[in-house]
C-alpha cells in the first residue's frame, strides 16, 4: 500500500525465524563506536556463528579498511544465505509498532514504515517533504553505496522525526490489542525492544490521516509562523547518510533503467525507517562531542583563537585543574552571546569561551574551524563521540584533544531546520550510543 501524498508505504517486513536468538541477532547501528574496536570485537564474540545482523552490515569502523571488499562480499553472501536457508520469515504487509526501553530506563516509541525517496532531496537548500537535518558529506556516501549495491536486503537504523505535539500519530496505537512480533533483551546494555504488527486497515488509515493532518500546508505555515513555506513532514534524526545512500542508489537505478515507467515500482524506491515523535517522552537530544586525534593541542588552540578573531569573535581559554572542574566552569560561565566548549587534551583541561560568535551554535563555530584546520595536518583525524565517558577516555590520551558540546533543544528543532536549513553535521544525537536503533527488521530491495 502506497500513500504517495505523504510519501508513506506500508512495507513487507522480514523477521528472524522463531528459532533465532534475538539478542544475538540484533546489533547496534553501524555508525556507533567508530573509535572503539574493542566494542565490535565483543559483539563478534557474543554472536559467534549464530545468525546475526552483524553479518548483514559493515560497522563504519571498517569503512575503507584493506579488506573492505571482502567484508562487503561476505555481507551480500550472508543476505542470500539467510533468505534461502529460512533464517528470515516474510511477514504480511504492515507497519510495526516499536517500544524500546533503554538501559537508563527511558521508553521510546516508534513506528516502522517505508518512505518514498522520490520525496527526499539532500541538495543544500532543498525543500522536500523529507529533509536531511545535517549537511550531507558526499565523500561519505561511496563506501556505503558499495554495501547497498548488490544487497538483497536493507536493515533500518534510520530514525525519522515527526513534529506531533498532540501525540496523535503513534501513541494511540498502543491502546490497541495488536499481535506481538518480538520481545527481547538487547546485547551490551542495549536495553529491551518489543514490537507488534500493525496491519488492520482502520489503524493504518488512522496513521495516514494523522500524518496528512501534520502535512496540511495551511496548518504547517501557521504552526511555524512562516508564509508559503513547503511542508517539512519528516526530518531525518539518525542515519542521515544512510538515507542519502538509499537515495543515491535509487537515482542510479532510475538512470540505468531500460523502462523508466516500470522502474518506479522497484522496491528500492522506498527505504525502511523508524518514525519517532519529536515530543516522545523517551526521546532526548544528546550532544555529539568531538575528538581530534594525532594533533599538537597548543598550535590548534592558537589557530582557533586566530579563527575566532577573523570571525569578529574573541577566544578566552579558561584552564581548570580537572575535567570535573572544567565542566563546572562551563556551567557557571553561560550567558547570552557567548559560546562555551569544555576541552581535554592529555592532562590539560579547560573551557573555550567564545564571545561575540558569528555562528549561532557552538558546534557550528567549532566544526567550521576544524574543517578548515585539520586538513592542514596530514596525520590528524576527527571523530564524533557519543557520551561524556568515551569523550573523557579518548581526550585524556596524549596527542588527542576532546571537545565537550551542549545538547540541542529539541523543541526548536523543526523550526530551526525550516528556517535555517540543515544543521552542521553531527550537531545532535538522539540518545547515547547504546540507545541507538538496533538492526532487527529487514526488507527486500532487489526486485
Amino acid at each position: 500500500m502506497n500513500f504517495s501524498p505523504i510519501a508513506l508505504q506500508v512495507p513487507t517486513l522480514l523477521l528472524p525465524d522463531a528459532g533465532v536468538d534475538l539478542t544475538q541477532w540484533a546489533v547496534v547501528a553501524c555508525d556507533q563506536y567508530t573509535s572503539q574496536p574493542e566494542y565490535w570485537a565483543q559483539v563478534d564474540a557474543l554472536v559467534g556463528d549464530a545468525p546475526s545482523t552483524l553479518r548483514l552490515m559493515l560497522p563504519e569502523i571498517f569503512l575503507d579498511a584493506v579488506d573492505e571488499a571482502q567484508r562487503i562480499a561476505a555481507i551480500h553472501d550472508a543476505m542470500r544465505r539467510y533468505l534461502t536457508e529460512g533464517v528470515l520469515t516474510e511477514q504480511p504487509p504492515g507497519l510495526a509498532l516499536i517500544e524500546r526501553t533503554t538501559a537508563r530506563g527511558r521508553i521510546r516509541r516508534g513506528l516502522i514504515a517505508a518512505l518514498d525517496l522520490e520525496h527526499y532531496d539532500f541538495t543544500p537548500g532543498a525543500k522536500s517533504l523529507i529533509r536531511p537535518t545535517e549537511g550531507t558529506i558526499m565523500d561519505r556516501l561511496p563506501p556505503r553505496l558499495r554495501v547497498r549495491e548488490g544487497a538483497a536486503l536493507e536493515l533500518p537504523h534510520v530514525m525519522v522525526l515527526i513534529d506531533d505535539p498532540e501525540h496523535l500519530v503513534i501513541d494511540p496505537l498502543f491502546a490497541e490489542p495488536l499481535p506481538p512480533l518480538y520481545d527481547a533483551p538487547l546485547m551490551l546494555d542495549g536495553g529491551w525492544v518489543r514490537g507488534w504488527r500493525l496491519d488492520h486497515p482502520l489503524l493504518i488509515q488512522w496513521v495516514v490521516e494523522q500524518l496528512a493532518r501534520l502535512a496540511d500546508p495551511a496548518a504547517f505555515n501557521a504552526r511555524y509562523r512562516v508564509a508559503d513555506e513547503p511542508v517539512l513532514l519528516y526530518a531525518l534524526g539518525d542515519g542521515n547518510h544512510s538515507f542519502a545512500t538509499a537515495k543515491l542508489f535509487w537515482e542510479n537505478l532510475k538512470r540505468s533503467a531500460s523502462d523508466p515507467a516500470a522502474i518506479m515500482d522497484h522496491p528500492a524506491r522506498h527505504a525502511l525507517v523508524e518514525l519517532v515523535n519529536l515530543h516522545d517522552d523517551g526521546l532526548e537530544f544528546e550532544a555529539i562531542h568531538r575528538v581530534a586525534f594525532q594533533i599538537d593541542p597548543e598550535p590548534l588552540l592558537t589557530a582557533l583563537a586566530n579563527f575566532c578573531m577573523a570571525q569578529g569573535a574573541t577566544l578566552t581559554i579558561l584552564d581548570a585543574p580537572s575535567w570535573s572542574a572544567a565542566r563546572q566552569v562551563w556551567a557557571e560561565q553561560q550567558q547570552p552571546g557567548r559560546q562555551l566548549i569544555a576541552f581535554m587534551s592529555g592532562p590539560r583541561c579547560g573551557v573555550l569561551m567564545i564571545d561575540r560568535p558569528r555562528l549561532t551554535l557552538p558546534v557550528a563555530t567549532l566544526q567550521a574551524f576544524l574543517d578548515q584546520y585539520l586538513p592542514t595536518l596530514p596525520a590528524a583525524r576527527l571523530d564524533y563521540i557519543h557520551g561524556e565517558q568515551a569523550l573523557e577516555q579518548l581526550g585524556s590520551q596524549p596527542g588527542n584533544i576532546g571537545f565537550y558540546l551542549p545538547a540541542l533543544d529539541k523543541n526548536d528543532f523543526f523550526r530551526t531546520v525550516i528556517r535555517d536549513g540543515a544543521l552542521p553535521r553531527k550537531t545532535f544525537s538522539m540518545g547515547e550510543a547504546n540507545e541507538k536503533r538496533f538492526y532487527l527488521e529487514c526488507r527486500r530491495i532487489l526486485s
